[in-house]
């Protein structure tokens, strides 16, 4: 019985074979660019470059809120000309102002640049989740849950080589991260140029328009919940690093720790929790557990000032444990139903539309949980724990409120074409 569970586990970790193989590995590719510079990125621009720590902030918050404006028109441009054509363009766009990073030497040069590379990673992020709505085929979710093992995993591995850089500290340390990057972009677009077919775009309805997505009221509220949820995701990368440093005698290696255990339980669990929530009914389902996972991983966090030096790591490893499993449940919500409530013609649209619900909460997380939680300690942690059950709690009516709207849309498209006898396209069961 071990053996045969190891075997499962391992089983998630295996990488199919054709255009998702290539997929992976192109996003893994990528991913690995990604660690090496993001872990070292704040560093280089202030300590290398030498601009002020307010003004990175201020061009990197320009630079991500103007990047909003490129996911839906991206995705339209998917579903219009396929979205591999609008990935490539998208990855050699990232792969240029990456490489234009090392030649940066004011304030205005380096928020033009990033807010470049904010615009071509919101359009690769629509375009990239129309190419594994088609390269997934009937269970796109499923696809994407193993694709994101992949990406965990390529990501700490960049981090881990980061480190590297980090300690020499010096320009040429730095600027051969920004340059590993762009290369790992470039090579990313090479191996899906070989190895991902050029999907033609799919027949569109007539009443279809570019901002359909728009008045699909179920989709529009989990998109704004899923990026409301998506403040979890720097409740470890930002919050917790505070709270340990600020409020707690543990010691500093306990920040690394985290980090390490919450890739790890994705790494391990993705595949495996993600190939069991494939519907709009399921995804509901998933992400009123991770709510209520949420719900009990944030008061656990606070609990670390209140104990022992030697006990805080433990309890912060245990907490993040809980909060990781979460976010596993969280994600695979995400994929069931970004992925299963999207028409095919218009999956580059709808991701797009997610993406842009996803990236404003990332973008809105730092003021909120810094000046929020923070500042009401404790109590702050349980106000954040009930508002991630409360979103989680939400997950199943959106969902059934979904389906019922799809049955409805498709038993009118049924009776007008006179074939009221067929089986209904969403699966209910």
């Amino acid at each position: 019985m071990i053996a045969k569970g190891a075997r499962r586990r391992m089983s998630g970790l295996l990488v199919p074979g054709g255009p998702q193989r290539a997929l992976i590995v192109a996003s893994f590719v990528s991913r690995v660019g990604n660690g090496l510079f993001n872990a070292a990125a704040v560093l280089y621009f202030t300590l290398v470059v030498h601009l002020p720590a307010a003004q990175v902030g201020a061009g990197l918050t320009i630079a991500g809120l103007t990047g909003l404006l490129a996911g839906i028109p991206a995705g339209n441009l998917a579903d219009r000309y396929g979205p591999r054509t609008v990935w490539l363009t998208s990855l050699a766009m990232q792969a240029a102002t990456m490489a234009a990073f090392v030649f940066i030497h004011s304030w205005v040069t380096f928020t033009l640049i990033a807010t470049l590379d904010r615009l071509a990673a919101t359009a690769s992020g629509a375009a990239g989740g129309a190419l594994i709505a088609r390269a997934g085929g009937e269970r796109p979710a499923v696809f994407r849950a193993k694709l994101r093992t992949f990406v965990n995993l390529g990501v700490v591995l960049g981090t881990l080589g980061a480190a590297f850089a980090v300690s020499v500290d010096t320009r040429p340390a730095y600027t051969a991260l920004i340059l590993a990057n762009a290369a790992s972009f470039a090579c990313a677009g090479l191996i899906a140029l070989i190895g991902v077919p050029d999907y033609r775009p799919l027949p569109r309805p007539e009443e279809h328009h570019r901002w359909a997505v728009l008045s699909d009221r179920p989709f529009v509220s989990f998109a704004a919940l899923y990026g409301a949820m998506g403040l979890q995701y720097q409740t470890v990368s930002l919050l917790l690093p505070i709270w340990l440093s600020a409020h707690t005698d543990a010691p500093r290696w306990t920040v690394a720790a985290v980090y390490a255990v919450n890739s790890g339980v994705c790494v391990l669990l993705q595949s495996r929790i993600g190939s069991r929530v494939e519907t709009p009914r399921q995804g509901g389902r998933a992400f009123r557990i991770a709510g209520l996972l949420f719900l009990v991983s944030c008061p656990v966090m606070a609990l670390t000032a209140d104990v022992p030096a030697w006990v805080a790591p433990g309890l912060a490893i245990l907490a993040v444990c809980v909060h990781s499993l979460g976010e596993v449940w969280e994600s695979s919500a995400g994929f069931a139903l970004g992925f299963g409530l999207a028409p095919d013609h218009a999956q580059g649209q709808y991701q797009g539309l997610f993406g842009l619900g996803f990236d404003a909460g990332q973008a809105l997380a730092p003021v909120v949980l810094t000046t929020a939680v923070l500042g009401l300690g404790h109590a702050g942690w349980l106000l954040l724990g009930v508002f991630f059950a409360a979103l989680g709690a939400a997950g199943p009516p959106v969902a059934a409120w979904a389906e019922r709207t799809r049955l409805t849309s498709h038993d009118t498209t049924r009776a007008a074409h006179g074939r009221p006898d067929e089986a209904p396209l969403i699966d209910t069961a």
